[in-house]
């Protein structure tokens, strides 16, 4: 318990950076996704508006990203439910801070990073102290490989949540790559994650997963003569295999519409 409260705060300094750097860039978004969606433990299909606030930025020394989702979902008896998940990672970069070049062929730098994961009505809280390493690869915005661990202080059964769950592991990538048909613009963004297998409070197994989303999106409001990357249209696919540590596998296309302000 010391150790996850030690890691709270730790998790807490670090998001301060954000605001006691001042951002070199900073973009912040809205995004809407709708589709229909299995619910891993019911089985139940659903069809599911996901509203988001998306933020990311740099300052001085790193990078922040945070994340909120609230989805709105109808089951099939008509009842309507909501719930919010939330992610935020902040990064320390190690040429920035110390001042000393790092890179190594297509390997431009290194970062520490602290995650911290929260879902409402299940009571998950998760920490994710790692590195993430960035490459530079050609055409692509930015392209990253992150390694994490996964350690749980969830509210678990006892306070009405899901069951809490043994530490683990993550493994993630992300890209986004610019490019042009024409006078058209588009983005292929996205990522890959990969969690480790781990028990719940019950001794069951979680099983590994393997979620994948990448987007599709096109310039839309470069098409209509507004500026560039201010609204995008497009698709976002989500590929899971054991779905939240489940035997649900599932492949769910996504109408998705990305305004920045």
């Amino acid at each position: 318990m010391l150790m996850k409260s030690q890691l709270a705060l730790l998790a807490l300094s670090i998001a301060t950076s954000l605001n006691v750097n001042a951002a070199t860039w900073s973009t912040t978004q809205f995004h809407l996704n709708h589709g229909k969606f299995t619910n891993p433990f019911s089985e139940q299909k659903s069809p599911t508006t996901i509203y988001s606030l998306q933020h990311a930025s740099a300052h001085q020394y790193g990078d922040n990203f945070f994340f909120v989702d609230y989805s709105d979902d109808t089951r099939v008896d008509g009842f309507q439910d909501g719930d919010f998940y939330s992610e935020w990672y902040s990064s320390l970069s190690l040429s920035k801070t110390t001042g000393t070049n790092v890179s190594l062929g297509h390997l431009s730098d290194i970062s520490f990073v602290m995650g911290f994961n929260i879902s409402g009505d299940a009571k998950v809280r998760k920490y994710l102290p790692g590195f993430k390493l960035h490459w530079n690869v050609p055409n692509f915005k930015f392209f990253t490989t992150t390694f994490t661990a996964y350690i749980d202080d969830s509210g678990g059964l006892t306070q009405g949540g899901a069951p809490s769950h043994t530490d683990s592991w993550m493994f993630d990538v992300a890209w986004g790559y610019p490019f042009s048909v024409g006078t058209q613009r588009f983005y292929l963004t996205g990522h890959a994650e990969y969690i480790d297998a781990r028990r719940n409070e019950l001794g069951a197994i979680v099983n590994e997963w393997i979620l994948i989303q990448p987007q599709l999106q096109w310039d839309l409001g470069n098409a209509l003569g507004y500026d560039e990357n201010s609204l995008m249209l497009g698709l976002e696919w989500q590929l899971w295999r054991n779905k939240l540590g489940t035997n649900t596998n599932e492949s769910v296309p996504q109408l998705h519409v990305a305004w920045t302000f």
